[in-house]
């Protein structure tokens, strides 16, 4: 029998950018490279028309946030992307 608590949830990946940044575009290839191996969708949002996201990381950017909890900035760390999602 399948416990429903056992089952695992997929993950909320969300990657916070702005237009024109250079590290957006590296996180976009290795969020695109461990979503599509693990098979984990992922969203991206622009904090250009948000002041509350523009305000809060506005130096930060890009910014990965995985269950509303932020887990990388400036470079995501595609093994230890790997492994949050593993965990």
């Amino acid at each position: 029998m399948n416990d429903p608590e056992s089952a695992r949830a997929v993950p909320d990946l969300l990657l916070l950018t702005r237009p024109g940044c250079h590290l957006c575009e590296e996180a976009r290839e290795v969020l695109g490279r461990v979503s599509e191996d693990l098979g984990i969708p992922w969203q991206e949002r622009s904090i250009e028309q948000e002041g509350d996201l523009l305000e809060r990381f506005a130096e930060e950017i890009p910014v990965l946030m995985i269950d509303g909890v932020q887990r990388d900035f400036w470079q995501i760390d595609e093994a230890r992307l790997r492994r949050l999602l593993a965990a």
